[in-house]
């Protein structure tokens, strides 16, 4: 019923504009004035406060009883919208595009491997968002006919800055803080392979819907989503770097001496692992050319305007076309979407063997984690399901701090299937392919957040360089007994003194009580999310504080 809805939209809109050329769609964004027009070619734009990032608490899944067996309601991010409610939206959502002068429909898939390339329309009236898509999603292979999605394909409606009539919906959506209903949803029926971003602005929205889309479907077909960055040496060896949104997976893999796959969203299969997706959405802000250049250069190099379609979001931007990546007065969750393709040393395939080395980020506030940890098996499992950060501020709507936060997999909110489902899938593929796994930390060094400072980039770098060139398979270790972690005691390029954490502190006991501190953080966790978990003794008693 509902594609049918859309389909009678579509055919009785007076302009319904579909894959349009990239000239063409930038066009129409500049002459509807939706973003200015930059020197350099690119478009910035900017969206109302409470669209500078995620928006967790109105992202829903449509509960029905035959995805009971499947879906994870236990966790806290898997919050369910009942089928009425959701059908409601969603002719509301079409009426209103309707009603607007023009409506842009992509055509393009999701991943980058055709045997599992998942179609997707998407259907918006801002053209900027129609340009996001083109960026971000890939276009048809020719072998579509091929993927197991062939014949099912996802349907994505986006209205970005129509609100939801709330009188409609009292006692149906998410009451606010103030006691008003929230006039914004995203939304995604699995059943009938539909999304819906509705009252949401933020770019992201639309791009996190179809990720969590492929994390649903992808272990029912033996495939492993990651939310991870991926390149490859000068030899094909893989490696992936799994994090939460600002932890360093986009700019740590984008290196001049490795060819980048994907900076965010992955699969593995039989073949290897596949990029989701056709472009970057980076986080803008602080962005360097002498720290970040590849970045930097994608984003601001010149290009005529009608074949550019670099898009940086919610980034201080002044009449002239100045762009200042300092100003956080906006939000720190400033972004830029590019495609793949302006980076110097890319894949565009986005295909790759099985990784041979895992990174796994966390940007640890509290200045106690190693800069470098090597895993073994059950250490691996661990820091995968607990998948452990600092929140960083402007990553979701209300972040002004950095907040201690377990993630599971390093994606806990794009994860709507059990914990079983991803985690067998990883072990298995792991001891398959005898992949290396190691612990970086991108977070500070010499104190907490406030008093010590952020590990340098160069610093972090070299180790990763260490890490995945093997050369730290021989060197010495010293085992971590609080958090349970092998430390390196040398690393080409790298101060020693750095490695071991309590080093860089002036104050040993303050060390020694923030560490105690958050181990504890851990093991309370640990006790809270898989205390009645089917989890392997051997894994269990690797989490810190146990």
């Amino acid at each position: 019923m509902a594609i049918e809805t859309l389909n009678q939209m579509i055919a009785t809109h007076p302009e319904v504009l579909r894959n349009l050329k990239r000239a063409q769609i930038t066009r129409y964004a500049v002459d509807q004035r939706e973003g200015l027009v930059l020197p350099c070619g690119a478009l910035s734009t900017w969206t109302p406060p409470e669209s500078t990032g995620r928006s967790p608490k109105d992202t829903v899944i449509v509960r029905y009883p035959e995805l009971e067996e499947h879906i994870d309601w236990t966790s806290p991010n898997n919050l369910s919208i009942d089928p009425e409610t959701f059908h409601r939206l969603w002719i509301d959502a079409l009426t209103v595009l309707w009603k607007k002068p023009r409506v842009y429909v992509t055509d393009r898939v999701i991943g980058a491997d055709p045997q599992y390339a998942m179609p997707v329309q998407t259907v918006t009236d801002f053209a900027l968002t129609s340009l996001f898509t083109m960026n971000m999603f890939r276009p048809v292979p020719s072998k579509i006919d091929k993927s197991l999605f062939a014949d099912k394909p996802f349907t994505l409606l986006v209205a970005p800055y129509d609100k939801i009539d709330t009188s409609r919906y009292e006692g149906r959506l998410r009451k606010r803080e103030d006691g008003t209903t929230s006039d914004m949803i995203i939304a995604m029926d699995f059943k009938n392979r539909l999304g819906l971003v509705y009252g949401s602005a933020y770019c992201g929205s639309a791009k996190k819907l179809m990720f969590t889309a492929m994390n649903y479907y992808l272990p029912h077909e033996n495939i492993l989503p990651l939310h991870c960055s991926a390149n490859e040496d000068h030899q094909g060896n893989v490696s992936l770097f799994l994090g939460l949104s600002g932890t360093g997976k986009t700019t740590l893999s984008a290196d001049k001496n490795r060819s980048l796959i994907g900076d965010d969203e992955h699969g593995w299969d039989e073949n290897g692992i596949a990029n989701f997706e056709h472009g970057c959405y980076a986080k803008l802000i602080d962005l360097e050319p002498e720290k970040e250049p590849e970045i930097y250069k994608a984003v601001f190099s010149h290009r005529e305007i009608e074949e550019n379609g670099v898009i940086i979001e919610n980034c201080m931007t002044y009449p002239n076309g100045t762009v200042d990546q300092f100003d956080a007065r906006l939000t720190q969750n400033s972004r830029v979407s590019y495609p793949l393709r302006y980076l110097s040393n890319v894949k565009i395939k986005g295909t790759g063997r099985h990784p041979s080395t895992i990174i796994f980020l966390t940007a640890d506030a509290n200045g106690v984690l190693p800069p470098i940890s090597r895993l073994n098996a059950e250490q691996t499992m661990l820091w995968f399901l607990m998948g452990y950060t600092s929140k960083l501020a402007g990553t979701e709507t209300g972040i002004k701090e950095p907040q201690t936060t377990f993630s599971r997999f390093f994606g806990q909110p794009f994860m709507a299937n059990k914990p079983s489902y991803y985690a067998n899938l990883l072990g298995r593929k792991m001891k398959q392919h005898k992949t290396r796994v190691f612990l970086v930390n991108t977070g500070w060094s010499g104190g907490p957040y406030g008093t010590g400072s952020r590990i340098d980039i160069t610093q972090t770098r070299a180790m990763l360089d260490a890490a995945m060139e093997g050369q730290l398979d021989n060197v010495s270790y010293t085992e971590n007994k609080r958090f349970h972690l092998s430390v390196p005691d040398s690393c080409p390029g790298v101060n020693a003194e750095i490695l071991h954490p309590e080093n860089t502190w002036s104050d040993k006991n303050a060390f020694e009580q923030r560490a105690e501190a958050l181990a504890r953080e851990f093991s309370d966790y640990f006790d809270q999310a898989y205390s009645n978990a089917d989890i392997d003794p051997a894994v269990r008693v690797q989490c810190p504080g146990k």
